[in-house]
């Protein structure tokens, strides 16, 4: 098992979910639905569709059906059957074009070990056809108020984002770092920046291993990996720093070892990317007690 595969374990079996609310939305013809940061939420598209944009922040698209997952940037369409969850850690702007039906669902999260192993959004395709019961469960949330509908959705609330997570996890074990490109040029830059990502990488430095020049190579770089040259290095850096704080060095060994000016730079462009301090991430890799009874 990988150390990543490992913090995921640890971070399913330590697990808590409070349902706060649900409501069901529609959203009209370029209508738009904001999620704060701060707040974990769930969401389910009943019909139509709605388009989630992260910007620069790191998220994770899933195909359930398939078993496919990437890292994401940007902007990503779901469409009925489709899931979303955010962690929180940054603001997260939905948009539909033709209209949608949609389920929104606050959830009270401990999260200790989930935000050490997870991206702080989560798009989930073909959520309904993985997970239909499930699916079924979030399609009803929000309704008119019954007799125990509290204890309903709590129930709920954690078969459904346990689903999204076991789907994300799945996917998860087939996803290989480094990516890869099918330009063997751009593949040796990018393999320079993994193996040494402590390195002050410059745009010209990068082009000149690709045998480019700086805007052909900034261009197709973008084009290949999703990201600029500068973002990849971020990612690498990110990754590598994982392992590390998981082997137990201290942030500081981290954050000299990977070339960062200061502790504080390194722990901003930690938090950004996977939405938690270094020091969390640190203390996830730790052993969780195993509950009985």
């Amino acid at each position: 098992m990988t150390s990543h595969a490992a913090a995921l374990d640890r971070a399913l079996a330590s697990l808590e979910i409070r349902a706060d609310h649900a409501r069901r939305s529609t959203l009209e013809a370029g209508e738009r639905l904001t999620v704060p940061p701060g707040e974990t939420t769930l969401l389910f598209v009943r019909a139509g569709e709605i388009t989630g944009d992260i910007g620069e922040n790191l998220g994770c698209s899933i195909d359930a059906g398939s078993g496919e997952a990437a890292t994401l940037r940007g902007r990503r369409t779901l469409l009925a059957g489709d899931a979303l969850v955010s962690l929180g850690c940054q603001h997260l702007a939905l948009t539909s074009q033709s209209g949608a039906e949609v389920t929104v669902i606050s959830v009270r999260v401990a999260r200790t070990l989930l935000s050490g192993a997870l991206p702080g959004v989560v798009f989930v395709n073909d959520f309904a056809r993985a997970e239909p019961a499930a699916a079924a469960l979030a399609a009803h949330l929000g309704q008119s108020p019954r007799p125990g509908d509290t204890t309903i959705c709590h129930i709920m609330v954690r078969t459904v984002v346990l689903a999204a997570i076991r789907a994300w996890a799945f996917a998860d074990a087939n996803a290989a770092w480094p990516p890869r490109s099918e330009d063997p040029f751009l593949d040796r830059a990018a393999a320079a920046i993994v193996a040494d990502p402590g390195h002050t990488w410059t745009t010209d430095e990068l082009a000149g291993l690709a045998a480019m020049s700086r805007s052909v190579f900034a261009e197709r770089f973008r084009e290949a990996f999703g990201r600029s040259p500068g973002g990849y290095v971020t990612d690498a850096r990110v990754h590598r720093a994982k392992e590390l704080l998981e082997a137990g060095e201290s942030v500081s060994e981290v954050s000299r070892t990977l070339g960062y000016a200061s502790d504080e730079g390194f722990r901003r462009a930690f938090r950004r990317v996977t939405g938690v301090a270094p020091s969390r991430w640190r203390a996830s890799a730790g052993p969780v007690p195993i509950a009985h009874g």
